[in-house]
């Protein structure tokens, strides 16, 4: 890299160039003609990329936690019972953001690293009815992967709406929205969508947009309220002007490029590549004896990964010298662990040699810090992993 630093962060990421140009062109009215094209062909590319053909999408001024509450605000009413299911950081969150509109919560959580079985799930949900129950896809404070199939099955058994968080996977690890039966899919843009921070993404059942119409009591928020958007996204959608909040033009602008972009890919091979880079990647680690967070490679996400430190390597240091060797990478973010790992982002744009790169450094890190490794082990391993995919 020349003159800049590598970005190697679970969000935001290294992005396109088409949609770095995208950001810095004129900006447009936001009831522009071809501005309300750009917003309506958004909304119908969301559908193809969530594949959700029938689902509501919604693109707003936000980010990924403004998206949890506005699936949360809109579907939940005082008194009602949500199961939470945490893996990590992000799953308490959705716990907290349950308290504010007055839902009695309750949460099943995961060891660290490890997932909630589908047994303790259903014993749950036998146990008493739920209005809706969340997951998180990828944690991104852990990288666990969660396989969200199943879990949705489970609450479409029990009459439960399925609320998805998948700020850290869509776009980067497998999701059918409508075929599995998930009511909510949300994102923010600065993840595997390949869009710079801004913009909170929620896709909605037809079943979510059922019980919101239904709802006995109002929404509780104004900003996040589905009867100020809903109007906005069928206006652009059908290439109407309308307005309830200027729209970060630039942004959407942007947006539409990548998501483009991911189309001409094509979803399920933009999959299959962050997967076995992923892959590849991991068996790099593996060669220089590193241990990952998640307990085992079947629930490491395919988005990022988080490595523990060796014993005896300082964090600040290691990453100081990441650093210096321009990778940027991401310290823990669990409170009570968080100086014992370090993460590392893999999504969006991200290429083989980017990945290369990133071993590098990290091996002269490890090496400059006195851990005891074979220089280019993680190289050999990482390169022959990609060849032979």
């Amino acid at each position: 890299m020349k003159g800049r630093k590598l970005l190697m962060i679970p969000g935001p990421i290294e992005f396109e160039p088409d949609v770095l140009q995208a950001m810095g062109i004129a900006t447009n009215s936001h009831v522009a003609p071809d501005f309300i094209e750009t917003f309506g062909n958004s909304l119908e590319l969301m559908r193809t990329v969530w594949k959700s053909p029938k689902g509501q999408p919604f693109i707003i001024s936000g980010t990924g936690t403004l998206a949890m509450d506005m699936a949360i605000s809109n579907l939940i009413e005082s008194g009602d019972s949500v199961l939470v299911i945490s893996s990590g950081y992000f799953g308490i969150r959705f716990k907290s953001i349950l308290e504010c509109y007055g839902a009695e919560v309750t949460v099943l959580e995961a060891p660290t690293g490890d997932v909630v079985s589908l047994d303790t799930i259903e014993e749950a949900l036998k146990s008493k009815h739920y209005k809706a129950l969340t997951m998180t896809h990828v944690d991104t404070s852990t990288g666990v992967l969660v396989d969200p199939k199943p879990i949705a099955h489970l609450a479409k058994k029990y009459n439960t709406l399925s609320i998805l968080d998948g700020v850290c996977s869509v776009a980067g690890e497998e999701i059918n929205q409508d075929d599995w039966s998930i009511d909510i899919v949300l994102t923010a843009s600065q993840k595997a969508i390949g869009v710079p921070p801004g913009l909170a993404l929620l896709m909605a059942s037809e079943k979510a947009i059922q019980v919101w119409e239904n709802r006995k009591t109002p929404v509780g928020n104004y900003y996040a309220n589905w009867k100020n958007w809903l109007p906005i996204m069928k206006a652009y959608e059908e290439r109407r002007p309308s307005y309830f909040g200027t729209p970060p033009v630039n942004l959407i602008v942007a947006l539409e490029v990548s998501l483009k972009i991911i189309c001409k890919e094509g979803i399920n091979k933009r999959i299959k590549r962050h997967r076995y880079l992923a892959e590849a990647f991991r068996l790099g680690i593996e060669a220089l004896h590193l241990k990952m967070l998640p307990v085992s490679n079947a629930l490491a996400a395919h988005t990022l990964s988080a490595i523990y430190y060796p014993e005896g390597v300082d964090g600040a240091s290691f990453s100081a010298k990441m650093n210096a060797s321009d990778i940027i990478i991401a310290g823990g973010l669990l409170a009570d662990i968080k100086s014992t790992y370090f993460r590392i982002g893999h999504m969006g744009s991200v290429s083989p040699n980017d990945l290369l790169a990133v071993l590098g450094a990290l091996e002269r890190a490890l090496i400059e810090l006195g851990y005891p490794i074979e220089s280019g082990k993680s190289l050999h391993a990482f390169q022959n992993a990609i060849i032979t995919n």
